[in-house]
């Protein structure tokens, strides 16, 4: 008699039982998951891919849909009743930080510049947002003025034509900006390293609680190998990465990947888990989000 496969009974299946999974069509996204997403991690469930920003997939998960999903850090205190945060897969690193961003040069670090001022970010429930915020309650005086949510990639273009003052950016931006005549005036991830010393917590990949520990082990164990996989052979995932890296120069895309996969997608270790504590607990200081229970974070 057959055993039946403890994830695919417990899925919200598509059609064909497999995983649905929803990240970003991002470089690091689809770099970490070309191989389990194409059946060449031994053991995973198949998996059906619907690719989002990641503004979108946070929803998602307040709402509950799809079985595993990348989002923000941010907006875990919101769904980890419903979700588990895996411990392998996402963004985390060093000198990956946002920026904000003006038409001309400011006073760098100290955004004396933004008081009273309108700035454009991508999310309201996005890191980037929290972190943006942790600084600016140190670094501006007065605090920042409105806030304008529009999506990451219109950010550059409307602080180029005046629409706003400054724009908080994310991803490839880092390296595109001076493209568009505008200035760092700073970089959320140094501030959040000199006053922490910890990586910076970006994106988180989560699943579904009722999916079950050992489930979400197997889960976790082949995220983990699918980002090995990846590194063993980069060539493999290039052409999934560029076929959804939305007209992304390669060599930005491989800066992009660089940047954001790192001994923290395979694993969260220590300071990893002490980055998102650390991130969570102090905007829960500032009113950001909700307080985290105790034990939100372990992972079966």
């Amino acid at each position: 008699m057959t055993t039946p496969d403890p994830i695919a009974t417990t899925l919200e299946a598509s059609a064909d039982g497999s995983l649905r999974i929803a990240y970003s069509p991002c470089p690091n996204d689809t770099f970490v998951f070309d191989a389990w997403a194409h059946g060449r991690v031994p053991g995973a469930p198949a998996l059906d891919v619907r690719f989002a920003d990641i503004d979108i997939t946070n929803g998602m998960a307040e709402r509950g849909e799809y079985d595993v999903l990348k989002v923000s850090y941010a907006v875990l205190p919101w769904v980890l009743e419903e979700y588990a945060l895996l411990p392998c897969g996402g963004a985390l690193g060093r000198g990956c930080g946002p920026l904000v961003l003006t038409r001309g040069p400011g006073e760098s670090g100290t955004g004396a510049d933004l008081a009273g001022k309108t700035v454009a970010v991508p999310s309201e429930r996005s890191t980037a947002y929290l972190l943006f915020r942790l600084w600016a309650a140190d670094q501006v005086p007065g605090g920042v003025g409105a806030i304008t949510v529009m999506p990451f990639h219109e950010i550059m273009p409307a602080v180029r034509d005046g629409r706003v003052d400054a724009g908080l950016v994310i991803h490839e931006a880092r390296f595109t900006y001076q493209e568009y005549g505008l200035h760092r005036l700073a970089d959320m991830g140094e501030h959040w390293e000199a006053t922490t010393g910890l990586p910076i917590p970006l994106g988180a990949i989560i699943a579904k609680r009722s999916l079950g520990p050992d489930a979400l082990r197997r889960l976790a164990e082949a995220a983990r190998a699918s980002v090995r996989m990846a590194w063993d052979d980069p060539e493999a995932s290039r052409p999934y990465v560029l076929e959804h890296a939305q007209e992304m120069d390669p060599a930005v895309a491989d800066q992009h990947i660089g940047l954001y996969v790192n001994e923290f997608t395979a694993d969260l270790g220590e300071d990893g888990y002490a980055a998102v504590r650390g991130l969570l607990t102090r905007a829960a200081a500032e009113g950001l989000v909700p307080p985290l229970a105790p034990d939100a974070l372990s992972f079966p």
